[in-house]
């Protein structure tokens, strides 16, 4: 059954993506693990790093597209869950590393010893292991997301109120990781991380690993958000997004709709922040900035709301271009062309890159010309 309903959600087009996903996962750790350094064709580990945030950003990003382009459910918080994860992961990678810390405490992390913590909170208890950690990767973005939607969409918030709500919330936990007393780290967050089950985090074949694992958890992603989107239920989300009091009036409960998708959408964001830690190497109460989800959400909007391919395309993009230009001398300026994008792609291109192609290539197919009106097909010979 599950079988049947990827095959029906994988178009060709989707095919290609997943093939061209799956080459990048493999050639890019083969050109960083099995080519010389001086070779052309070399990949540096710092490259793999890079790319493997990107990836995780590319996850982030189809998770918002799945409730805001499919749902309309325009989350302006959704770093929060995507921080979760990272410090669900963060907390397991604080636990491996023992006595090897500054301190030398076979249980307590550094921060903890440092802050004359007397013993070790019961909520890190369990984290010293990998699957109880994967577990709350989950878990734990799904709680929040399960607990935050069910009194808001019960209470039927919409529109700007909801994505105000969800920024208030992600700010809020912000505040609260910021305070030493909650036993994260401050603002220093967690980081100085050893070992990910048993393997040096910084060793090239880690790193190369970790980059592996985000394109498969990537591609995953995608597939799920494709049998989501092409399922029933994902009919039914497109009816909520254009037209939810009708959807209502039909006797659909829109509220569980809405519900699921946006547990499933956190439980994606908090996958992709666990992935993320490993690879950057610290995490802090920094990433559940406001400002980190509303540029997750031009992300998206850059590569094409309701596309998903679009949404994984605009985070590369744009997370690219914000490396390039906040490493020289464009570097004060980049606020102002992330804003300028932004505004740009409203006016010019309102269906992003990824929309707007498709857009131009349906008109092509149908025979049309870019104002509507179809191109007149040649008269059929009469019968001789």
């Amino acid at each position: 059954m599950i079988a049947g309903l990827v095959s029906r959600a994988l178009d060709r087009g989707a095919l290609a993506f997943l093939a061209a996903l799956a080459a990048i996962g493999i050639l890019v750790p083969v050109l960083n693990l099995f080519v010389s350094a001086t070779s052309p064709f070399y990949l540096s580990s710092y490259f793999v790093a890079l790319f493997g945030k990107y990836l995780c950003f590319a996850i982030l990003a189809l998770s918002i597209d799945l409730i805001w382009g499919y749902c309309g459910i325009l989350s302006l918080g959704h770093g929060a869950f995507f921080a979760l994860g990272g410090y669900v992961m963060g907390m397991y990678l604080m636990r491996q590393i023992g006595t090897r810390g500054v301190y030398a405490h076979p249980v307590l992390p550094d921060f903890m010893v440092f802050l004359n913590w007397p013993e070790l909170p019961i909520y890190w208890y369990g984290f010293q292991h990998f699957a109880y950690a994967a577990f709350m990767v989950l878990f734990v973005p799904g709680l929040l997301a399960f607990v935050f939607g069910w009194f808001a969409f019960r209470s039927r918030v919409t529109g700007v109120y909801l994505s105000i709500i969800t920024q208030a919330m992600t700010f809020a936990l912000m505040l609260g990781f910021f305070r030493n007393n909650l036993g994260f780290g401050g603002n220093n967050g967690l980081t100085d991380f050893k070992d990910i089950l048993g393997f040096n985090v910084q060793a090239p074949g880690t790193r190369a690993a970790l980059f592996m694992i985000s394109t498969l958890a990537l591609m995953l992603g995608f597939v799920i958000c494709r049998v989501v989107v092409s399922s029933k239920f994902g009919k039914v989300l497109v009816a909520i997004r254009d037209a939810e009091a009708r959807t209502r009036f039909l006797g659909y409960r829109v509220e569980a709709y809405k519900l699921l998708v946006f547990t499933l959408s956190a439980c994606m964001a908090g996958v992709a922040g666990a992935l993320y830690v490993p690879q950057v190497g610290i995490i802090n109460p920094s990433e559940f900035s406001p400002g980190n989800s509303i540029e997750a959400v031009i992300w998206v909007a850059v590569g094409g709301r309701g596309t998903l391919t679009g949404a994984v395309l605009g985070a590369v993009l744009v997370n690219y271009g914000k490396t390039y230009f906040t490493s020289g001398v464009l570097a004060p300026y980049w606020l102002f062309v992330l804003g300028g994008l932004f505004v740009a792609v409203t006016l010019l291109l309102p269906r992003g890159i990824v929309g707007t192609i498709h857009h131009h290539w349906r008109e092509w197919r149908d025979g049309r010309h870019p104002d509507g009106t179809r191109v007149p097909h040649a008269a059929p010979r009469a019968a001789e």
